[in-house]
C-alpha cells in the first residue's frame, strides 16, 4: 500500500508515465481489498459513499459517482458534490451538462465526466455499442473531450472506443482518460469489481476480464445457508434447540418464590 493518498496533482503527474489501475467497487470489503492490492483509483457511487467507505478505501484515490437522473438541477449536483468531497472524496463523476461540470469545476471540485459510450445517454449513439468506429464518430468523441477541457474537467471515462482512437485522444488531451474497453493507450485501465471477481450481474462486456469465480463460491455459500437454516428448523421441531446452554438459568429458590407470587 502507498503511504499517502494521491492528490489530483499526483494523478495528473502520472499521465504518460505509467498506466493507472481503477476499479468500481460497492462494498467496504471490496474497497479494502483494492487498497491492500495497491489499486490506484476507485469509483464509488454516491449512495454508497460513506465515512466507512472512505476508511475502507485507504490510500486509494476515490471518484464519487453523482448519479445522472437522480440529481437534476445544478443545485442538486453542487450539494451532492460538496457532500461527497466533505466525506473525503478526491473527485466526483458527473455526466450532466457542460454547464453543470463548469459550475462544479469553478467551485474547485475536480470533475471526471464521460465520453464515448455513455450508458445514461446511450440512446444518442445507438444503444450499448462501441462509439468512434467511423471518422465522424471518432471526431465527435474528440470534440467532446475538448469541450470538457474547456469547462475545467479533470478527467473523463473513455468507454468502448477503438483502441487506436483512444490512444490518440489520450495523448492529445490534458484530461486523465480513464479507459474502459478503450485499449492500452488510455491513462487508466478501469474495470468493475464484479467482473474481476466473476459475479457479473447482467451483461458481461467484451472488455471485462474475470480473475476469480466468486459466482461459484456465492452459490456454494447459498447452499450452506439453506442447509444451516434447515438444520435450525429441524432442531426446533425436535426440541434440540434451545439446549440448556442456550437459555438463562435461575436458582430453584428464586423460581419457587416467583411461582408462589403469580
Amino acid at each position: 500500500m502507498r503511504s499517502a493518498r494521491p492528490t489530483v496533482a499526483d494523478i495528473r503527474a502520472l499521465k504518460g508515465k505509467r498506466t493507472l489501475t481503477m476499479l468500481f467497487v460497492e462494498t467496504p470489503e471490496e474497497a479494502a481489498a483494492a487498497a491492500e492490492a495497491g489499486i490506484d483509483m476507485l469509483s464509488i457511487i454516491d449512495p454508497l459513499w460513506t465515512p466507512e467507505m472512505r476508511e475502507a478505501s485507504g490510500t486509494c484515490f476515490v471518484q464519487v459517482g453523482l448519479l445522472y437522473g437522480q440529481l437534476v438541477t445544478l443545485e442538486d449536483y453542487q450539494r451532492a458534490a460538496h457532500r461527497a468531497m466533505q466525506i473525503g472524496g478526491d473527485c466526483v463523476y458527473c455526466a450532466s451538462s457542460l454547464g453543470t461540470i463548469k459550475a462544479l469545476a469553478d467551485d474547485g471540485i475536480p470533475v471526471v465526466s464521460h465520453v464515448g459510450l455513455i450508458p445514461s445517454k446511450a440512446t444518442w449513439t445507438g444503444g450499448f455499442k462501441a462509439v468512434g468506429k467511423t471518422t465522424a464518430s471518432a471526431l465527435e468523441v474528440w470534440r467532446h473531450v475538448q469541450a470538457l477541457e474547456a469547462v475545467g474537467a479533470f478527467g473523463a471515462e473513455l468507454e468502448v472506443v477503438p483502441d487506436r482512437v483512444a490512444a490518440e485522444i489520450s495523448k492529445r488531451t490534458s484530461l486523465v482518460m480513464l479507459g474502459m474497453g478503450a485499449g492500452s493507450g488510455a491513462d487508466a485501465q478501469y474495470l468493475f469489481a464484479e467482473d474481476v471477481l466473476g459475479f457479473t450481474r447482467g451483461h458481461k462486456p467484451r472488455h471485462a476480464k474475470t480473475y476469480r469465480d466468486f459466482a461459484a463460491e456465492f452459490a456454494r455459500l447459498q447452499q450452506e445457508r439453506i442447509a444451516a437454516f434447515s438444520e435450525f428448523r429441524t432442531d426446533v421441531d425436535s426440541g434440540a434447540y434451545p439446549a440448556p446452554e442456550n437459555v438463562v438459568p435461575i436458582e430453584d429458590a428464586e423460581f419457587e418464590g416467583f411461582l408462589a407470587q403469580i
